[in-house]
């Protein structure tokens, strides 16, 4: 049966020339903004033409106003999102994102499950997206609390702000539910303790104030032995007399233990478990 003619991919003049235009940038990602200015369209002509592009294949759209250029060794494919990390960001919109949780796990190494969710901080309200089926999910944060962040080449020609290694754990520790759970943050602290800056995480879990990351990260620090004696009185200083969970996912019980004022709700041998896997 003959293929209809709507189903290949056609680029006209003006079509031709944008995707021309992009590539020289070294661009993927393109704005109703960008069709505007780089083929001189008002806005409403800017509009009907990006519709016309994601109605031929040639670009999808991300977000209202938002798209990216599938690429032509792709074939007949007509849904395409590129990175996910990439995609992130400019559904973030922001310049204080950065990937975060599971995703920045997932980026540094530290974690063997696979990713169902893309995780990024930003703190204005950014509402979740699915796009071709992949979840985005965006965690509010304070904007003081942004810091351990790094710039990381996701692929050759375009990088993403991404959580370090120690605040990815501090993360991991403030949401677990984000990371899969304290067992998988303690995981992906085990995968990389050799590269981890103890002194690092416990400057990271002072500057955050939160109790809970103050217990969680000292009962940790100890577990995997890789804590300091003056980090860790320094973590102890900071204790009140409540008790948290070490897993705030879990049922609230399990033995206490008064040295970090924790409730081991996640018995601690199947914590140093992970380290053998």
């Amino acid at each position: 049966m003959p293929m209809k003619a709507n189903n290949y991919k056609t680029l006209g003049p003006q079509a031709a020339r944008l995707v021309v235009e992009l590539h020289e940038r070294g661009q993927t990602l393109f704005s109703l903004g960008d069709v505007e200015a780089l083929i001189r369209l008002a806005p409403k002509s800017a509009r009907n033409f990006a519709a016309a592009l994601v109605s031929r294949g040639v670009a999808t759209r991300l977000k209202p106003g938002l798209f990216i250029l599938v690429p032509f060794e792709l074939g007949r494919e007509r849904e395409y999102f590129g990175n996910p990390y990439i995609v992130a960001r400019e559904l973030a919109n922001d310049p204080n994102y950065y990937i975060s949780h599971a995703s920045a796990m997932d980026i540094h190494q530290m974690t063997t499950q696979p990713q169902l969710v893309v995780y990024a901080s930003a703190p204005k309200r950014v509402r979740p997206r699915t796009v071709l089926g992949t979840e985005f999910r965006f965690v509010r944060c304070r904007k003081s609390a942004i810091f351990g962040i790094v710039e990381h080449w996701i692929i050759k020609t375009d990088k993403v702000k991404v959580s370090n290694l120690e605040r990815t754990v501090i993360d991991g520790l403030t949401r677990p539910e984000y990371c899969g759970g304290i067992t998988e943050v303690a995981k992906g602290l085990s995968m990389r303790r050799d590269d981890m800056d103890a002194l690092k995480l416990v400057d990271y879990a002072i500057r955050l104030k939160i109790g809970a990351v103050i217990r969680r990260l000292g009962f940790l620090l100890e577990l995997f032995e890789m804590d300091k004696p003056h980090e860790i009185k320094k973590l102890q200083k900071r204790l009140t007399s409540s008790y948290e969970l070490l897993d705030p996912l879990l049922p609230n019980e399990g033995k206490h233990i008064t040295r970090w004022k924790l409730r081991l709700n996640v018995a601690p041998e199947e914590i140093e478990a992970v380290r053998s896997t």
